[in-house]
């Protein structure tokens, strides 16, 4: 996990859109391999869009050889409604940059089969070797996406229903009115997200601290879905101050002596220029077989089992220990002991009444 903080949203934006440009010239891509890249919608990207737009009207970036997979898209709103997320980015992005038409995907919430739509979306994902970096905005209760809180950590694309904060926090795009905002979406999954390569999520003002604080220091929980990211093996986040509010000041001295070691997160990501490594075929080896395997003929088992020497019977008698004493006052002991003492039984010292 890195985190990025700046002090305020167009500081953290820049870093956002420096960043994809990096990791697409990185790539190098061509017609036959693309870049594949994830994007979001909503006010947290906007402002990257606007970046993205203006450097590759200046010629630093071009998005010929791009493919983008957007995240999601309301059920049921026409694609012509300003406040579509097809509306959304082709006025931001789409129309003013040289991406081709057929590189373009983003779900259809009019689909007269949704399921079917999205499983289309997953393989057409597929198809192009997965996304290589996945753009993602975190909501005020920790969704990403529109994974709202509950959602299964192994979700795929699908329709979901949004909950009353996400109809209330999107209602200020259809003039402050819920019940004008769309209550179901169709949504790429959790684990849509973590096969990605890469994931970048942006995060701005103090009603994301929250969310922030659950996703970083928090445990893994499908109730902040954005927590999912302390599983994959390249999340960034790049957040502004007010962001980091709940944070513990001990974690985020962490992450920027992280940065002021030097370590660039544009730098030292994860590889781009990918090769999936083809699992060979086991083939098992055979033992070398001899031409000839000797005989192994038994040896006979000779055991000698006679004495090899007789001993006499006084030898085999035991003395006692004053035998073996020479000029001892006790010497004599033992047949003083077998003539002189007379040794009676207990019960004749015993006096009867």
């Amino acid at each position: 996990m890195r985190v990025i903080v700046r002090e305020n949203a167009l500081a953290v934006s820049e870093y956002i859109a420096d960043y994809i440009i990096t990791r697409i010239k990185t790539f190098q891509p061509t017609p036959d391999r693309p870049f594949v890249l994830g994007l979001p919608t909503g006010s947290s990207p906007e402002i990257i869009y606007n970046i993205l737009v203006r450097r590759y009207k200046a010629g630093d970036i071009s998005f010929k050889n791009v493919v983008t997979f957007n995240m999601d898209e309301y059920v049921g709103l026409p694609r012509e409604h300003p406040e579509s997320y097809h509306s959304f980015m082709y006025k931001h992005f789409f129309s003013h940059v040289d991406i081709l038409p057929q590189n373009i995907n983003i779900l259809d919430g009019n689909s007269p089969d949704l399921a079917e739509e999205c499983a289309s979306f997953e393989d057409r994902i597929v198809s192009y070797g997965g996304i290589e970096l996945f753009l993602g905005g975190v909501g005020s209760d920790g969704h990403i996406a529109f994974n709202e809180p509950g959602s299964s950590m192994s979700s795929r694309t699908r329709v979901k229903t949004l909950t009353y904060d996400t109809i209330l926090a999107n209602s200020r795009f259809f003039d402050n009115d819920m019940s004008k905002v769309p209550h179901m979406a169709l949504t790429v999954g959790i684990q849509t997200i973590m096969d990605a390569r890469e994931v970048v999520i942006v995060a701005t003002g103090p009603h994301k601290a929250v969310a922030l604080e659950k996703g970083l220091e928090g445990p893994v929980n499908h109730m902040w879905t954005l927590s999912a990211l302390q599983l994959h093996r390249h999340p960034l986040i790049v957040c502004d101050r007010d962001a980091t509010l709940e944070l513990k000041v001990k974690t985020v001295r962490y992450f920027e002596g992280i940065e002021q070691a030097g370590t660039d997160a544009r730098t030292q990501g994860p590889w781009l220029a990918h090769k999936p490594k083809t699992p060979k075929a086991y083939v098992p080896q055979q033992q070398p077989t001899p031409k000839a395997t000797p005989t192994k003929m038994p040896q006979p088992l000779r055991i000698n089992t006679e004495l090899q020497r007789s001993f006499d019977d006084d030898e085999l008698t035991p003395d006692s220990m004053s035998s073996r004493m020479v000029d001892s006052a006790v010497s004599g002991l033992d047949s003083m002991l077998k003539d002189e003492l007379m040794f009676d039984r207990m019960g004749s010292r015993v006096t009867a009444n």
